[in-house]
Order: C-alpha cells, then structure tokens, then sequence
C-alpha cells in the first residue's frame, strides 16, 4: 500500500502554484493550499477532490495566516514538502532602485522573503522524514536587469536563505527552484502594455517540479524546465 503523500503550495489560486496544485492532485497527493482572497482560492480549486484538499485563504504576509497553515498541517500529521510559491512583484511598471519607495520594497520583501523564512520555521518541526521544501525564485535573483532591482533582490534574498537552511538541515532536501518565463498575470504586470504570449504556460515548469518533489535530486538551485536530466546549477550541499 502506497503512503499518501502531502504538500502545502502557498499561492495556489493561479499561476505556477495552481499548474503544480492540479498535477500533484492527479498524482494522488493530498493538498493544503493557499492564497490571498478566498474568491481567488475557492474557484481554483473547483475540480480537486475535496476530500484531500485543504484551501485556506490569507495574507500569507499574516503571522496570524501563518499560524492557521502550521494547525492545518498539524492535524493531518505533518506534511511531505512545502513549496513557497506565493509572491509580490511590486509596482508595475517596476521602478529603477534610485526611485523605488522603501515602505513598498518592504512590502516586496514581506511575502517574498520574511514569509517563506517564517513559514518554514513554523513548519519544519511538522516536515517529515525525509521531507522538501521548495522556494520559488527567479533568474532576475542573479541577472542584473534594469527596473528588477527590487523583485530581484528579494529573489536573491531567498536563495540564499535556501542555501543556508540547507546546510544547516541536511536531513531534509532543500532547493530554490527558477520556473523559467511564463505566461502569467504576474509576467504580464511586470511587461505592462507587452504581448507575452510567446511565453510558455506555468504548465511547462510542472514537470521539473514534480521531479524535485518526488526523484533523487540534491538539495540546490535548479532551472525547472531543464529538469530532470540536468546537474543543479549551484551546490547547496
């Protein structure tokens, strides 16, 4: 008999965090997902087997939020992997560093960094043997693009903050994990007035997730979709 396996995916109610929610449903998983507004999150995830899916909506900004995951996951008994995928671009256009105001970078830095850390210290002691966590990161983490100097660092923030966990808990498999360019309403925001439907769906970068989630992989930083044959691009460990 096959042991259920369970993920929390933080923002789930489109996007990437949606693509992965679905296929790891299909996979048999049971699920806790997230995001911000239950008129997001409820829709989304019309189709799921409800008996295996636990939506809970939140600011995952709010400790108060953050408390209410850490419950859920305790009452089903820890969880298999956690994938922070919940994130803020900022303003849109973005703007160059000399002229990004600070009470708004905090805000970028809030879900994209502060979150994910806090989250991961509620839930590690509910990860179970064995388990992996997923922080979703960006090239602009180590690309130097003009007007990206906010989202961007926050990115670098975090995967640096996947290398060092890592380190220090090398029981479990820890990965910063780019998905690549996708055509999402959060691309779209960050390429106002662009067309970007030459960019491939978040669909795309589900394959090379799911091998982080269920193959042999070191923890480190990968590239999605040139998984899952290739070697990480940076060691973590």
């Amino acid at each position: 008999m096959t042991e259920t396996r369970t993920a929390l995916i933080t923002g789930a109610s489109r996007g990437l965090g949606l693509a992965l929610a679905r296929r790891l449903a299909a996979d048999g998983w049971e699920l806790v997902v997230d995001a911000r507004t239950a008129a997001d999150l409820d829709p989304a995830v019309t189709g799921l087997d409800p008996s295996r899916v636990v939506a809970v909506a939140g600011d995952i900004a709010s400790e108060e939020h953050r408390l209410v995951l850490r419950q859920v996951v305790a009452d089903l008994g820890g969880v298999d992997a956690v994938v922070h995928n919940a994130s803020r671009l900022g303003p849109s256009p973005q703007p160059t560093l000399d002229a990004y105001p600070l009470d708004v970078l905090r805000g970028v830095y809030a879900v994209n960094v502060f979150a994910p850390l806090r989250l991961t210290q509620l839930l590690l002691p509910h990860l179970r043997p064995g388990g992996r966590i997923v922080f979703v990161t960006s090239d602009a983490a180590v690309e130097a693009y003009e007007g990206w100097g906010g989202y961007g660092s926050s990115k670098a923030a975090l995967d640096q903050i996947a290398a060092v966990l890592a380190a220090e808990h090398p029981e479990f498999r820890i990965y910063a994990v780019d998905p690549g360019d996708m055509n999402t309403r959060m691309h779209q925001e960050a390429f106002p007035g662009e067309d970007i439907s030459d960019r491939p769906p978040p669909e795309a970068s589900v394959p090379g997730l799911r091998e982080i989630l269920t193959g042999h992989l070191p923890s480190g930083r990968y590239q999605a979709r040139t998984l899952p044959a290739a070697a990480p691009l940076e060691a973590i460990r």
